[in-house]
């Protein structure tokens, strides 16, 4: 299997200036990024449409399931991380531990987390902006807020089927432009940004949960309707592979592993501490959202929090509710730009991507290329397909990736033993095993269709690799090269 050397990496790393990382994030710090991040999007978009599908009330037992599974895999994903010696991606480290087909494949596999991710949160933008206007009489019609395959009833009792979800392409090309741009947020704005996130939950949690109807619970675990994954035990584990969406960015705690003060103490306590804090607001979240409204009414919506805060005589601040929302949505819409760019900059400068991925912006210094084709990508799926094909789709590729990387650990421990590493995953071949099994059960449970496309875009990938990657691969020819001259 080709593999890239610690070494090359090194001196890849010295070429774009990039020097040893300095520990200095205390446990706290790493706990603090971690809920910072975790705490996204897909929480105030497919908790509710998770719900009327799949768990009803019991959607707070999907979250459970959910950070089982990120628990696992997140141990492994620190050491996986460390023992890498500069800043990378999971298609970096993968390249120099594991090969090259298997850092394509998570390549590949990594537009469905960012890319697809991102046209997720753009269609829960577009209906949170849509409930925004509509309390000052200001209407888009219904026909340009949906996607082709989604259908409305309008007040008049007419049904109207969707053309294009405009706002969500306009949002994407706007975020595109500020991406090319280069522009970088500050501290305080991206600290800003996290506690009106934080702020969101809290407040939403503490006003309704005097609100609650005990009637809504009723029944907690509704009965299977006779098909898997509609309510009964197999909705918990299907709704668990849905909001896995939610849980995605915890991952970003791992890969501080070479900034930590001290690894082997503040990894476990960052990526645990992190998860426990977030998993136990989503609960407290899931319990009152639908407490306050009947699970029933959020089908298909992907603004579920200004559904269940109507119901509460504080209805007025929904508004200021959806405009941290927006603004919260916004961020995490950039950071999935920036993220899937990199890793295609990262993958083309392999040679295993057209140059055009790599090329920078003389001026910005961006590759302005790559985030414009990437962005005629993402506004099409966020304009086109609905929220729960896109939602899913993102879910089943980030569970892969996980999967793959506590693979990558038991191969890593066997192949490598004695390798260094900054941090060791506790419980080897314990953890890494359950990491798997967890994953690959919350994508057994999601629909037939959705491995469909996952099985499609993987084959997809493979073509690409086969027939443009592998040829122009930098390490390949280089190789080939030193061999002819020997």
């Amino acid at each position: 299997m080709l593999k890239k050397s610690l070494e090359l990496l090194r001196q890849e790393a010295a070429e774009t200036g990039t020097h040893t990382l300095k520990r200095s994030l205390s446990a706290f710090n790493l706990v603090a990024i971690g809920v910072g991040v975790i705490i996204g999007a897909g929480l105030f978009s497919l908790t509710g449409i998770a719900a009327a599908n799949h768990t009803g009330p019991a959607v707070t037992l999907s979250f459970l399931v959910a950070a089982v599974g990120c628990a696992f895999s997140a141990l492994c994903y620190a050491e996986f991380a460390s023992m890498v010696p500069v800043a990378g991606s999971a298609y970096t480290y993968s390249y120099a531990t594991l090969g090259e087909l298997f850092a394509w494949i998570i390549g590949w596999d990594l537009v469905l987390e960012y890319s697809v991710g991102a046209a997720a949160v753009a269609i829960s933008w577009s209906q949170y902006l849509t409930r925004f206007l509509a309390k000052y009489d200001l209407h888009i019609p219904a026909q340009l807020v949906m996607s082709p395959f989604e259908t409305s009833t309008l007040a008049d009792g007419s049904v109207v089927h969707g053309f294009v979800n405009l706002p969500a392409i306009l949002i994407v090309l706007a975020i595109t432009a500020i991406v090319i741009r280069g522009t970088q947020g500050s501290a305080w704005v991206n600290a800003t940004i996290v506690a009106l996130k934080v702020s969101v939950v809290l407040v939403f949690i503490a006003l309704g949960w005097q609100y609650i109807d005990p009637a809504n619970y009723q029944p907690y675990i509704p009965a299977n309707t006779g098909t898997f994954g509609e309510f009964g035990l197999s909705g918990i584990l299907r709704g668990a592979g849905v909001i896995f969406f939610v849980f995605i960015g915890f991952d970003i705690v791992a890969t501080m592993a070479q900034e930590a003060k001290k690894p082997q103490r503040d990894m476990p306590i960052g990526i645990i501490g992190s998860l426990v804090v977030c998993t136990i607001l989503f609960v407290l979240f899931g319990h009152v959202m639908t407490g306050l409204a009947n699970y029933t009414e959020f089908k298909n919506s992907a603004a579920p929090v200004a559904i269940a805060i109507e119901k509460t005589p504080y209805a007025w601040l929904s508004q200021a509710i959806i405009i941290a929302i927006l603004i919260g949505y916004t961020s995490v819409i950039l950071v999935d730009l920036l993220g899937q760019s990199r890793v295609f900059f990262s993958m083309s400068r392999d040679g295993l991507l057209p140059k055009i991925f790599s090329e920078i912006h003389p001026r910005f210094q961006t590759p302005y290329k790559s985030n414009v084709l990437l962005a005629a990508l993402i506004s099409a799926f966020a304009g086109l397909v609905p929220i729960q094909v896109v939602g899913e789709m993102t879910s089943i590729g980030t569970l892969l990736a996980f999967v793959m990387v506590c693979l990558g650990v038991l191969i890593m421990r066997k192949q490598q033993p004695d390798a260094p590493r900054a941090f060791r995953t506790p419980w080897v071949p314990l953890v890494p095993i359950m990491g798997i099994l967890t994953c690959l059960l919350m994508m057994f449970s999601l629909p037939w269709d959705t491995w469909l496309r996952l099985i499609v875009w993987l084959a997809a990938g493979l073509v690409i690799y086969y027939l443009y990657g592998k040829k122009h691969s930098k390490l390949r020819l280089a190789q080939e090269q030193a061999k002819v001259k020997a």
